[in-house]
């Protein structure tokens, strides 16, 4: 009996508690959808992809390259270059043959040597590999900066995608409670409009307050059809950021009391350093690389060497044969000696480059020094509106009640009635909007602090 009180009592706990963690991962599971389907995070993405098989291509330099390389060539005509050797030698055959008695030394005919070869093809297969180049080392100390830049410029957008991805949700709540909020003062206009029918049939009310409640019941109107419009624009917009259809449905629970909670303890923090911000490690990241490009720069001086090995076989007539086979090996040598002293100028051009992203980095580092403390002030000044609106909502209803009953007692005016409403109405929208700039000023100082966790 004791265990299935003790399960009875514990059920609505846990339902409790589900359903809070639910209200909680609701916002939560929206964010790690739009950080795994924006599309733009996506190209962020591929330009990281681009960067990383930029750094394999710098690391396969340091690798021998090996390449076919085959030509043929043919011609005719042109200049050519008589060879008398019948006339030198065909007097000395025939003295030979006379002394022999035989026609062993056969009469030869003159030859002519043409320049341009004809029916020739060289084939080889090219090896070559760099023994001295310090460019190919640097390449690969700045192709590796350059993928420490791309993800840290994937963190970046990924921190302001979830700042808009929470900031449009926010929007989208408000929107769709200030729906409900003109819905009820519709309610109340109409009902207005009513009462003071009922009492111009009955001899007690005016004909202008019927034409009067009219007005406010088309006003009513008209403020819920810009509401519904503005509901349905937050919903284009946070989908689009998730990329989702236009018209996916969206969770709307969510547990307002956990959030503002959470923003009152960031206020509570104070502001923070911006040290770790992933904008300034990219800048100092881009530093690193212009440093790496000034020394590059500066080793102007030190020779090439590269290596290479042929192995081919050339010869006319399309012969292959141990004739035409052949190999060649050798080693090439660069070494600069003056060309307009453009590797100077490159090393003054690399000085400038570094000294203005140490420059841009201690500008960046002071707005956003002042972004943040900006972000705490607005969260601060959102929150003091909060209570205050709190405050007035409560002195609003209390004060819509009273002036209904006395207005129905006949104590009270009907402008009364209106002006009670009308701040009513006010109040509660005020509140609503106040309560949604609270936690989207949170969701801009997390974004300033850097607070989120990126890898979960």
């Amino acid at each position: 009996m004791r265990t299935v009180l003790i399960i009875l009592i514990c059920i609505p706990l846990f339902s409790s508690y589900s359903v809070h963690a639910v209200a909680q991962d609701a916002l939560a599971g929206y964010v790690q959808e739009g950080l795994a389907s924006n599309l733009v995070l996506k190209q962020r993405d591929v330009s990281l992809q681009r960067a990383e098989y930029g750094l394999r291509i710098a690391k396969s330099m340091f690798l021998p390259a090996v390449n076919l390389q085959a030509g043929y060539q043919t011609a005719d005509g042109g200049r050519n270059i008589p060879l008398p050797i019948g006339d030198m030698l065909n007097p000395v055959y025939r003295t030979l043959n006379q002394l022999t008695q035989s026609n062993n030394f056969p009469q030869i005919e003159n030859e002519t040597i043409n320049f341009l070869p004809r029916n020739y093809y060289d084939a080889h297969i090219r090896t070559t590999l760099p023994l001295i180049n310090t460019d190919i080392a640097y390449n690969k100390r700045i192709q590796e900066q350059q993928v420490q830049l791309s993800e840290l410029e994937v963190d970046i957008y990924k921190r302001e995608l979830v700042k808009e991805i929470k900031i449009a949700y926010f929007n989208y709540l408000s929107a769709q409670q200030a729906v409900g909020i003109y819905r009820s003062a519709l309610e109340l206009a109409r009902e207005g409009k009513r009462t003071n029918e009922r009492l111009v049939e009955n001899g007690k009310g005016l004909p202008a307050y019927v034409l009067r409640s009219s007005g406010e019941v088309a006003e009513a109107e008209a403020k819920l059809t810009d509401a519904e419009l503005k509901a349905r624009n937050a919903q284009l917009y946070f989908n689009s950021l998730l990329n989702r259809t236009a018209d996916s449905g969206i969770d709307t629970a969510f547990n307002h009391d956990d959030a503002l909670l959470e923003a009152a303890g960031m206020l509570r923090q104070g502001t923070l350093s911006v040290g770790e911000r992933e904008e300034l490690l990219s800048l100092a990241t881009a530093i690193g690389i212009r440093e790496t490009v000034l020394r590059m720069n500066k080793r102007f001086a030190v020779p090439k060497l590269n290596a290479f090995l042929d192995l081919g076989s050339q010869s006319e007539g399309f012969h292959f044969n141990g004739q035409t086979r052949y190999y060649m090996a050798g080693l090439q040598l660069e070494f600069p000696i003056y060309n307009g002293n453009r590797n100077k100028y490159n090393i003054q051009q690399s000085r400038l480059d570094l000294q203005d992203a140490q420059l841009q980095l201690q500008q960046v580092q002071q707005q956003l020094q002042l972004a943040n403390s900006v972000a705490h002030h607005n969260l601060q000044s959102a929150w003091q509106s909060y209570r205050s609106s709190k405050s007035q909502l409560e002195a609003a209803q209390a004060y819509q009640r009273l002036i209904s009953k006395g207005y129905q007692a006949g104590s009270n005016s009907y402008i009364e009635t209106v002006d009670a409403r009308n701040q009513y109405t006010s109040a509660r929208m005020a509140l609503l909007i106040n309560t949604y700039q609270v936690l989207s000023a949170a969701a801009a100082l997390e974004r300033e602090n850097a607070n989120y966790p990126l890898i979960q």
